[in-house]
Order: structure tokens, then C-alpha cells, then sequence
């Protein structure tokens, strides 16, 4: 059931995206990657809540795992806002996401770990296939490979003359990591 639950809210969270955003990936990265910065942050704290409940230090390197996950997540959304630039309307719409998906995935998580890091691995795998679509027509020429965000340069340690190719490259190997790291939890907890 775990695992239908999880493919079910997967294909169900990228039909909206499909909806709203079709083959606008700079606007589709900034929905998606607010939402991302969700799971870590809720799941890392009820880790921390949890150490603090029950006295125990052994919850660290999950919670800085998780934690470091959601920094991630939330440094992609700075990128990404460079680069498309949301208008207020999309803006909304991120808040609006951000706090329905904070609540969905709160009561997941506290009502099956092992579900809620599964659908995570999920919704990784999809980011991964998001990116490489994308990545394809910055490729081709259908998008314009623009110069990559100072920040991400920075983030990345990559060079002065960084492109959107690079970026998406970079973005692409966080999320197949997260998506490995969520396997892991689901399989553990």
C-alpha cells in the first residue's frame, strides 16, 4: 500500500504541475523546488522533537541529513528565481502550495515515515526527469542557455562563465542524491 500511495501522489502532484506549467521549466522549478524545501525541514524537525522527547542523541546525522536536504532545496528556489523571475500571480501561487503541502506532508510524516520518504524518493526520481527534459531543450536550442545565477556559481564552485546547462546539471545530481537518500529512510524506518 506504501508504495501505491506513494506512486498515486507522485503522478497526482506532477499532473498539477503539468497543468500550471507545461514546458515553462523556469517557473515549474520554482513551484517545485518550494515545495521540495518542505519534506526535509518537516521531517528534521520531528527528528529533532523526537531526540529532544526522548533524550536521545542518536538522531544527529539524520537531522543534519534532512535539514541539510531542505537548505538545498531552498538554495535551488534562489537560483531558479533568477532565472524566471515569478510575477505575483506565481508568487501566490508558491505561498499557497508551500503551506497545503506543509500540512499534507506534516500528517504523512507523522502518520507513516516510511510512506512520507517514499513519496519523497518519488517525487525526486520526477524532479530528475524534469531537469533532464529541461536540460534537453536548453540543449537543442529551444531555450536560451542563459548565464548561470552568481549564486549558484558561487553554491556550486563552478566557473566565472557558467551557464543554465551547467546549473540544471548541478540541480539535477542534488536531486538524484535526494531521491537515493529518501530510498534509504523509507527502507529504514
Amino acid at each position: 500500500m506504501r508504495e501505491i500511495f506513494a506512486k498515486a501522489m507522485t503522478k497526482f502532484f506532477r499532473l498539477i504541475a503539468d497543468t500550471f506549467f507545461a514546458k515553462r521549466y523556469g517557473h515549474r522549478a520554482v513551484v517545485l523546488e518550494t515545495v521540495a524545501g518542505v519534506p526535509g525541514m518537516v521531517a528534521g524537525m520531528v527528528l529533532h522533537f523526537t531526540s529532544l522527547r526522548k533524550m536521545k542523541t542518536g538522531y544527529g546525522v539524520d537531522i543534519r541529513e534532512l535539514l541539510a536536504e531542505a537548505e538545498n532545496e531552498r538554495m535551488h528556489l534562489m537560483f531558479f528565481i533568477e532565472i524566471a523571475k515569478p510575477n505575483f500571480l506565481e508568487r501566490c501561487l508558491v505561498l499557497i502550495a508551500q503551506i497545503v503541502f506543509s500540512i499534507f506532508y506534516l500528517t504523512l510524516y507523522l502518520l507513516d515515515k516510511r510512506t512520507a520518504h517514499k513519496m519523497i524518493a518519488y517525487f525526486e526520481e520526477e524532479a530528475v526527469n524534469s531537469y533532464t527534459e529541461y536540460l534537453s531543450l536548453v540543449e537543442s536550442g529551444a531555450l536560451e542557455n542563459v548565464p548561470a545565477p552568481l549564486l549558484a556559481i558561487e553554491y556550486y564552485g563552478m566557473s566565472p562563465d557558467a551557464k543554465l546547462v551547467d546549473l540544471i546539471e548541478h540541480v539535477r545530481a542534488d536531486e538524484q542524491h535526494h531521491s537515493e537518500v529518501n530510498h534509504s529512510y523509507a527502507a529504514s524506518s
